[in-house]
């Protein structure tokens, strides 16, 4: 519950509420904040999710690098969470008082440390990393993976509905593709693209994964490792970041799923891991978690983005990580986490981020630090609002 705040408004689009999660090891929260754009948005209180979440305390590639760690179903009635540390899926029902665990909540993620999800119709998509240094005794495969969402908000897993992937492979995203029943991942350190027909059964139907091209990488001894990926909202088309050299690559998808690559732009910032596309299928803004920053693109030509602002955001001490968009595309929300033993308990934090008429950003409040309190140390991850896509 929020206590006593009560925040009618998100259907009114009046106000913004954005969640994100605490991922303590120490019992993974479900924290709200309200904004109103009068100022630093306000914090409403924590809900336990009903877990745990993970920490690394060598800050290594991979256990951390992931997207969609929660998300709102598109009627703004429902919250999915993952809790990382414990394999388990939290499911609340959002109401005027706050979250509210439906029946059964939490509920078994179907493999080792789930950290993305997707949600397509009643099908919930979830990505177990397998990554989590804590339950290094007891690993079992990464893999992919889906349940039944039904009316009451209880998950149900389906039958033969599992794909595994490599050992250490670390896949990263459950995306739903706006055009078609379809499933993209990103395997980070596999250097892999995934992608999945999705049946009106909820069974995923895996395609020849597709490695990164070699011409991207021409002359340059950087690993491939694709992260962040978002599609267009009205074309059969896929954005990747490719982190290691600061690209984005652009892919075609067709009747089944399969990305054909097109070309890769720059991104004038450091380290690209997550992107998200405006509704109306404008701008693209991709985060660069090198250099604390958004790289805004405009899509006149969808297939050849094109970079017309790089904005740095307000120092947090951490990186720069997970982007929502609101259903207004009026605001950016971007959370920041600690990413090294010299951050603070500032990183972490969220921004919001104004987003002007040409689709360029200003920040006009503070970051928001996240009330995370106990004394183990905590990286946050995790955002979502309601109507983001």
């Amino acid at each position: 519950m929020y206590g006593s705040v009560r925040t009618p408004a998100w259907s009114a689009g009046l106000s913004d509420i954005i969640w994100l999660e605490s991922n303590s090891t120490a019992g993974n929260s479900i924290l709200a904040f309200k904004n109103d754009g009068s100022g630093t948005p306000a914090f409403l209180g924590s809900t336990p999710a009903g877990g745990i979440g993970v920490f690394d305390g060598t800050f290594a590639l991979g256990p951390f690098d992931s997207d969609q760690n929660l998300i709102v179903n598109p009627e703004g009635t429902l919250l999915f969470a993952v809790n990382s540390g414990s394999n388990s899926i939290a499911v609340f029902r959002i109401t005027p008082e706050g979250l509210q665990a439906v029946n059964g909540s939490p509920f078994p993620s179907g493999g080792s440390d789930p950290v993305s999800l997707g949600l397509k119709g009643d099908i919930l998509v979830v990505v177990n990393k397998d990554q989590d240094p804590a339950q290094n005794d007891n690993l079992v495969q990464p893999n992919y993976t889906t349940f039944r969402v039904w009316p009451n908000g209880q998950l149900s897993p389906i039958e033969n509905s599992t794909v595994s992937v490599g050992y250490g492979t670390s896949p990263s995203q459950a995306l739903i593709a706006s055009q078609g029943s379809f499933v993209f991942g990103a395997d980070f350190l596999g250097g892999l693209l995934q992608s999945f027909r999705l049946d009106e059964d909820g069974r995923l139907r895996q395609n020849l994964p597709r490695a990164l091209p070699e011409s991207v990488f021409t002359a340059q001894s950087a690993p491939h490792l694709p992260l962040g990926m978002r599609t267009h909202p009205d074309l059969p088309i896929l954005y990747v970041d490719i982190t290691p050299i600061s690209d984005v690559a652009v892919y075609r998808y067709d009747e089944k799923g399969n990305p054909s690559f097109i070309r890769e732009v720059p991104d004038s910032g450091a380290g690209p891991c997550w992107a998200v596309v405006n509704h109306t299928g404008s701008r693209l803004y991709v985060t660069n978690t090198g250099d604390n920053s958004i790289a805004v693109y405009e899509l006149t030509d969808p297939l050849n983005p094109v970079e017309i602002q790089h904005f740095v955001m307000a120092p947090t001490t951490g990186a720069a990580f997970s982007t929502v968009i609101d259903s207004s595309d009026q605001w950016l929300y971007v959370s920041s986490e600690q990413s090294g033993t010299s951050s603070t308990t500032a990183a972490n934090a969220f921004h919001a981020l104004k987003v002007m008429s040409d689709g360029t950003l200003s920040e006009p409040f503070a970051p928001a630090i996240l009330p995370i309190g106990g004394t183990v140390p905590v990286r946050a991850q995790g955002i979502t609002v309601v109507g983001a896509h």
